[in-house]
């Protein structure tokens, strides 16, 4: 008997440690998955919200994590931005694979956005990055219709973001012929005609001045008229009134030095205030297709 109620009293005590094991092992448990939890969470919160901002330069390389942000400080090669900074790889690992639950809206130009903020817009990672592959086989989305067609874009998230969608324009006056080769229907031959033409006119005052170009025609400007720009910051004013008769018979509307020459004898021969356009047609100087042309470009203002 005694011999039983030793047994009992071993077995009841064996099984209060059991317990009391198994509640130790599941506040470990607990506190492990809590601090994990909390973990994730701070590095998807990093992720979500970035907010370290950099000044990056232009010519780098190193700005992958979000469009350039036009402001007064790419005259000097800059490029301010907001994108997290380098990680651990294994928090990167967590970054990548845990889920967003916040999707965001912001400007961006899906020919550069990262994959990071490709997934803040909503994109899945796999979406993303199918988005930066085709980019890296040499793919460009000219026009917003041309990202809604890609098959990884659904109509759905093509509808929220197209008013943030800011693909930029091709200046004609600070495009390089790379960009201008990049243009639809433009290659290397024509690429090097605009900056020719370029060059010779001055710059570009309107874009219709690329239908002067050999071979240019209407069916060519049509199909890049929308991609294109002059922005009048980068305009500058030709100096009709000032050039010597050597310079002005290189412009394409004067073209010879007869017709410089008395651009020149009308500049010596009347006031300043007869120094226009319209002068110089109704004294013969410039024909009505050269005076028609001059008068669409910027001219600089003659000085008293």
């Amino acid at each position: 008997m005694e011999k039983k109620k030793d047994e009992r009293s071993g077995l009841s005590e064996s099984f209060i440690m059991g317990v009391i094991a198994i509640v130790f092992l599941l506040v470990g448990y607990q506190t492990a998955l809590f601090v994990h939890n909390a973990a994730v969470t701070k590095i998807v919160a990093g992720r979500d919200c970035p907010d370290t901002v950099y000044i990056c330069p232009k010519d780098t390389g190193t700005y992958p994590e979000r469009a350039p942000v036009r402001s007064e400080n790419e005259e000097s090669g800059q490029v301010p931005g907001r994108r997290n900074a380098r990680h651990d790889p294994l928090a990167e690992k967590v970054r990548t694979q845990a889920p967003r639950k916040k999707v965001e809206s912001f400007r961006f130009d899906p020919n550069t956005a990262s994959v990071d903020d490709l997934c803040r817009l909503g994109f899945t990672p796999k979406q993303a990055q199918s988005i930066a592959n085709y980019r890296a086989k040499g793919g460009r989305f000219r026009r917003k219709a041309d990202f809604a067609e890609s098959y990884v874009v659904s109509d759905s998230i093509f509808r929220r973001l197209e008013p943030y969608i800011d693909i930029p324009l091709v200046d004609l006056n600070t495009a390089d012929s790379s960009a201008f080769d990049a243009l639809p229907g433009i290659g290397g031959w024509f690429a090097s005609r605009m900056i020719e033409y370029r060059t010779a006119l001055g710059g570009y005052s309107h874009k219709e001045q690329l239908l002067e170009i050999y071979r240019f025609d209407k069916e060519k400007y049509d199909a890049l008229s929308d991609l294109i720009t002059v922005s009048p910051d980068y305009v500058t004013p030709y100096p009709l009134w000032t050039l010597p008769a050597d310079s002005l018979r290189k412009h394409p509307y004067i073209g010879n030095m007869e017709t410089a020459r008395a651009i020149v004898l009308y500049r010596e021969n009347n006031p300043i205030a007869a120094y226009t356009i319209k002068g110089l047609a109704e004294a013969g100087v410039l024909s009505y297709d050269s005076s028609s042309r001059l008068e669409k470009c910027a001219i600089a203002v003659p000085q008293k």
